[in-house]
């Protein structure tokens, strides 16, 4: 893999406490961010300086998940539910009291919506009826992250267990593989964008990279000092970006397994603190990163 160049395109505040989540739009060209303030914003990658308030809540919020099918955004509300948002308007129109735990992580497939809580359950709620089907207790320990692989019908929910378990979709939520090499809880999960392969990490420190055909560990990584918070991958599945407790971003070429960049305070005028959420844009192909010191970076990443 070539050389990898990064350029600090952005810093943006607004938020009055540490940012917790972060999604890509419906519409690529817009992001989201959710923060300990209650506040979710909206930016607009064409001229991101000015975020715009979409809602305020009175507990954090963890969890962010886009419908583009119905142009909506789910909000997680800690010890409340869900806040739905029609984004063609920017007003909520529906809300759900599910839970009166932490709501760590959202996924959205279909007219289905699955919602991760601090008490180990996972929540299905029908977006149609505005109803919930069904809860599925998985642990004792939170639901902290999840990763949809769409074409295989599959879940994978990481949790504070040191657990993944894989779920099957189309068999009523059957569980298909329980992955118990973490030594601590699981932050970070993702499918790479052909379903081949499943990344985790998490309070570990490690990556560990399974294949997803009968679910066998490839490869673990030391990839961090600290807490791995999150993982994706880029649109063409070709690099991996991770973000950490330790104020580090890293690029990672995902074929080979192998570190390509590591961006921090101290090289590219990095995060602060801890770094709780990456996103690779489909949209311009930036990287975008949120942390503890209440800021948002846009990072162009370049391969020469």
């Amino acid at each position: 893999m070539s050389k990898i160049e990064v350029n600090k395109l952005q810093t943006l505040t607004g938020h009055n406490d540490c940012i917790y989540a972060l999604t890509e739009g419906c519409d690529p060209r817009f992001f989201y961010t959710g923060a300990g303030d209650g506040m979710v914003v909206e930016w607009n990658l064409d001229n991101p300086k000015d975020g715009k308030l979409i809602a305020r809540l009175p507990h954090s919020v963890y969890a962010l998940a886009t419908d583009p099918a119905r142009n909506l955004l789910f909000i997680g509300h800690n010890f409340e539910g869900i806040h739905v948002i029609d984004l063609s308007e920017s007003k909520e129109i529906w809300s759900l009291k599910l839970t009166d735990q932490a709501i760590f992580d959202i996924k959205v497939y279909s007219d289905e919506a699955y919602i991760g809580t601090g008490d180990g359950v996972l929540i299905v709620v029908d977006i149609n009826s505005k109803s919930i089907k069904k809860h599925i207790k998985l642990s004792s320990k939170s639901v902290r992250v999840m990763s949809l692989a769409k074409d295989k019908r599959q879940l994978a929910v990481g949790l504070s267990d040191h657990s993944v378990k894989i779920l099957d979709l189309s068999n009523d939520f059957q569980p298909l593989a329980n992955l118990t090499d973490h030594t601590n809880s699981v932050f970070a999960l993702s499918y790479s964008p052909d379903e081949s392969i499943l990344v985790s990490a998490g309070r570990d420190a490690r990556l560990k990279f399974w294949e997803t055909e009968n679910y066998s560990l490839e490869e673990t990584i030391v990839a961090h000092m600290y807490a791995i918070n999150y993982l994706y991958f880029k649109e063409d599945g070709n690099l991996l970006v991770t973000c950490s407790m330790d104020k580090s971003i890293k690029i990672w070429d995902a074929a080979e397994k192998k570190l390509l960049k590591v961006i921090d305070k101290a090289r590219n005028a990095g995060h602060g603190t801890s770094i709780n959420k990456v996103i690779w844009s489909s949209y311009q192909g930036n990287v975008i990163s949120v942390s503890d010191d209440r800021t948002i970076s846009i990072w162009q990443i370049e391969a020469n």
